[in-house]
């Protein structure tokens, strides 16, 4: 699963991005780690692994992971080609979903492309972009579906889904917010730009990020994002840079003073996981404690197969107990005793925090 990063320039999705790759070089087992000069792959934070690793003290922990993709800069006119838009829009083609770093602070030593900071005319800069990109790709589907209709009346349907899509469009309306009919569901080929989920990552100084509420930017985006349905993130991709390269006790002391819980990075990508649909389960013992990322709404023997095919084939039952159980009990020995260790068939749906042991046949 890829996110991608994107932005107007110098609005600090760069910066961002950097954290992102520079906690990897500080990491020895691959919380993060960079696998090409503009994708990174980043730890999902998780405190369900944490204390089963503490539980058990394993040889290794592996926490599940999500690829973050750094998009070249946009600017006004990339669905026409200017600057770099044919690779931008490209490489927002093959991602899943999209982090769009806004700008929430003045700063003269940094000239924004724009010559002045406005957050919100920002977020409409890119979504127009998407939206005609998207224009261009919907007038070429309306033209094949009525060239086939002549042959096959059935595509006339396609034609008037596409030219309803076409007219919401026109009105500088996100393929997101259509609602006439599933784009998505009907017609999985259509990879329309504004049709990505979306998370707003605000960016902000220093001080703005200790109150984001209090900066006027950031409320005008959290406005204009729930008028999309979509959530926003506080960073502050300087000090996330910063952060990415503490220890994980200095990290923690670091925050404590700024009187956070968590860094902005930690929270945008537990958003970002849970924007793809994305949910982990856990397996736990000596050798290993791990979480493996499988689709909200996974069956069990899919979800073994996540850890090796043999699983998969060969499933015959998962004893499941929940994180909750576990930890209210202490130990493995004494959720069985409790009856809360459970055996489920091929039918089980899994559940975010089911701790797994697969049953199979070789």
């Amino acid at each position: 699963m890829k996110l991608g990063i994107v932005g107007l320039p110098n609005v600090g999705k760069s910066t961002l991005f950097n954290a992102i790759t520079n906690a990897g070089a500080e990491s020895a087992n691959y919380p993060f780690c960079t696998i090409d000069p503009n994708v990174g792959m980043v730890a999902v934070p998780d405190h369900r692994l944490d204390k089963l690793s503490e539980m058990y003290h394993p040889k290794k922990t592996t926490p599940a992971v999500i690829e973050f993709v750094d998009i070249a800069g946009l600017v006004k006119g990339a669905s026409r080609g200017e600057g770099l838009g044919n690779k931008f829009l490209g490489n927002i083609r093959m991602t899943d979903a999209i982090v769009h770093v806004v700008r929430c602070f003045d700063d003269e030593n940094v000239i924004h492309v724009e010559g002045s900071t406005d957050p919100v005319r920002d977020m409409d800069t890119i979504d127009l972009e998407l939206i005609m990109a998207d224009l261009e790709m919907v007038e070429r589907r309306i033209d094949k579906a009525k060239k086939a209709a002549k042959g096959d009346k059935k595509f006339l349907q396609e034609a008037a889904d596409f030219e309803g899509l076409r007219d919401w469009l026109n009105d500088g309306k996100s393929a997101r917010a259509y609602e006439a009919v599933n784009i998505a569901e009907e017609y999985p080929d259509c990879e329309l730009l504004s049709l990505k989920p979306v998370i707003y990552a605000a960016n902000l100084d220093e001080d703005g990020f200790t109150d984001p509420e209090g900066v006027e930017y950031y409320r005008q985006v959290e406005q204009r994002a729930k008028e999309q349905g979509a959530q926003v993130i506080p960073v502050c991709a300087k000090l996330e840079a910063e952060i990415a390269e503490l220890e994980p006790e200095e990290k923690k002391m670091f925050l404590d003073d700024l009187g956070i819980a968590e860094s902005g990075l930690d929270r945008l990508v537990k958003a970002s996981y849970t924007l793809l649909g994305l949910i982990s389960f856990l397996t736990s013992g000596e050798d290993e404690c791990r979480a493996w990322t499988i689709r909200k709404g996974t069956k069990a023997p899919q979800a073994a197969g996540k850890i090796h095919s043999d699983f998969e084939r060969g499933f015959i039952r998962a004893e499941v107990v929940a994180y909750d159980d576990l930890m209210a009990c202490g130990t493995m020995a004494a959720a069985r005793e409790k009856g809360l260790i459970r055996s489920e068939g091929k039918e089980y749906v899994v559940q975010d925090g089911d701790i797994i042991l697969f049953r199979f046949n070789v």
